[in-house]
């Protein structure tokens, strides 16, 4: 029953019962307490819930997509920016989302890493990650590019091919980047992988997961085909 409908019965009980001084004085206090009531909102059937914390990925897939849409620096061609919608991702999952440890080598070594240009780009082969797949062990090189090394950058480059890929997501594989920490410890967040920018159209040269970063398994996290999907060379590799 709503409140101000109990109080106003109260105040009916106690015009009524006026003649009975004790009676009265207890409905009195009564009355008293449940206006204080009403006035702190105690009359509220629901309380308001705090506004949830957005998702920093569902953020950032967002972002990602004014910036493609309208963005000073979006990879998209100018025809395709009226037609771009969003892009496309698997729902997030907390299953395919990991706390891993950096295996370092002692003595990272480089290797060539092939891109869909044809071009051939350096890395440190820096260290690996190990983790768990729906009961399959799996394990990822992690590099570092060297051109991120002479300009000072710390950045962890992990790129993949699953069993999505050239299916359900680009052909060319994806990638997950991390900042380098010292404690050694990370996220590895497949709801954060991303495809390249030469997905979207323009000509970017863009590296191919070495055939050693194919995993075992499809990983249903993260970025899908490009809804404005094209034929673009170089998804093999």
């Amino acid at each position: 029953m709503p409140l101000g409908r109990i109080i106003r019965m109260e105040v009916k009980r106690y015009v009524l019962d006026i003649h009975d001084p004790m009676r009265a004085r207890n409905q009195f206090k009564a009355l008293l307490l449940l206006e204080l009531c009403f006035l702190a909102g105690c009359g509220k059937e629901h309380a308001q819930k705090p506004q949830q914390i957005a998702d920093p990925v569902l953020l950032a897939r967002r972002e990602k997509d004014q910036m493609l849409k309208s963005g000073s620096e979006s990879p998209l061609r100018e025809e395709d920016k009226a037609r771009f919608q969003g892009l496309a991702y698997y729902d997030i999952n907390p299953a395919y989302r990991f706390k891993v440890t950096l295996h370092r080598y002692p003595a990272p070594g480089t290797i060539r890493v092939a891109t869909n240009t044809e071009e051939i780009r350096q890395a440190l082969r820096y260290g690996y990650f190990d983790f768990e797949v729906d009961g399959r062990m799996c394990r990822l090189q992690v590099y570092r590019m060297l051109e991120d090394n002479e300009t000072g950058g710390s950045h962890l480059f992990i790129p993949f091919r699953d069993g999505t890929t050239g299916k359900e997501t680009y052909g060319g594989g994806r990638y997950i980047d991390l900042q380098e920490n010292t404690t050694g410890i990370y996220e590895l967040d497949f709801n954060r992988a991303y495809s390249p920018y030469c997905v979207y159209g323009r000509d970017y040269s863009c590296p191919l997961p070495p055939r050693e970063n194919t995993l075992p398994v499809p990983i249903y996290a993260g970025e899908k085909n490009f809804p404005l999907q094209r034929e673009e060379k170089g998804a093999k590799g």
